[in-house]
């Protein structure tokens, strides 16, 4: 029997603003990523899918957070919506370039795709190959198409040590489980029903937790990324979910040492093999 490990656990926002609703939970002092990384560990980087930072950005970010803080940071539109994914490699290593500014606080990559993105395997994969000469840390990706949801594509992400984004809400029930590389976990919970705006009930916000939690073989760190801003939600829900992991009264901030929704689940392989279908 291989042991299990405890995965380090990421919880934050899309994006570090401080909502007036909540701003006595954070510190006073500092710009607004200095008090929101005083309380959680992780952050998802969302401008970079619209506009490029320069490297010094990044390099400045990453030192106003404490040591153990990490960045995950979406990809550019440019490489995932308008390339899709072909003829992208200026624009992949130029994005890669800046990026790296944040040294060893570079936590994650994520690569959301477009709804209309199929798999094709000549496109996809020499993309992922090309991913992998420049770029060795996590990568997540979030596909949004069906025929990304089958054992044939979970393999050759997997290979390519992609991990597979568990999303809600889901575009079909497979997306809501983590597959591919199962080193990296990814959850990214948009808000459910309404994208972006509704709130998660406490019940589903400790049914995640749990899920968070517990110990597997192969998966060194799980990420949970609220993503429901568009009312503040995000942060009240992040909060809550740090409260759920059990921090410690003597300070806010989740350790990174240490449900899911109706749809979003982290399944066992067995279960993970029966949700994904057949080639």
């Amino acid at each position: 029997m291989q042991p299990t490990i405890q995965p380090l656990i990421y919880v934050g926002c899309a994006g570090w603003a401080v909502p007036k609703a909540f701003s006595e939970t954070f510190p006073e002092d500092g710009s607004h990523l200095q008090r929101y990384a005083q309380v959680f560990n992780g952050v998802e980087i969302n401008s970079s899918f619209y506009r490029s930072h320069q490297s010094t950005t990044y390099a400045r970010w990453a030192a106003s957070v404490p040591d153990d803080f990490r960045f995950a940071v979406k990809m550019p539109r440019s490489i995932s919506h308008q390339a899709r994914l072909s003829e992208c490699g200026t624009e992949l290593q130029r994005f890669l370039e800046e990026v790296h500014g944040l040294g060893a606080k570079l936590g994650c990559l994520l690569l959301q795709l477009p709804p209309s993105l199929k798999y094709s395997g000549s496109v996809a994969l020499p993309f992922f190959e090309m991913l992998r000469r420049l770029h060795q840390g996590p990568v997540a990706c979030e596909p949004r198409h069906a025929s990304w949801f089958v054992r044939t594509v979970n393999r050759q992400l997997k290979d390519q040590g992609i991990s597979r984004v568990a999303a809600d809400p889901a575009c079909l029930s497979a997306a809501a489980v983590p597959s591919g590389d199962p080193a990296t976990q990814y959850l990214r919970l948009h808000g459910s029903p309404r994208v972006y705006y509704d709130s998660y009930p406490d019940t589903t916000l400790r049914r995640i937790s749990l899920k968070l939690r517990r110990p597997v073989l192969h998966t060194g760190r799980r990420w949970c990324i609220f993503d429901n801003t568009a009312l503040g939600h995000a942060t009240s829900n992040a909060l809550d979910m740090i409260g759920y992991l059990g921090v410690g009264e003597s300070s806010t901030r989740c350790s990174p040492s240490i449900g899911i929704t109706d749809h979003v689940v982290f399944l066992t392989t067995s279960e993970r093999t029966m949700s994904e279908g057949r080639p």
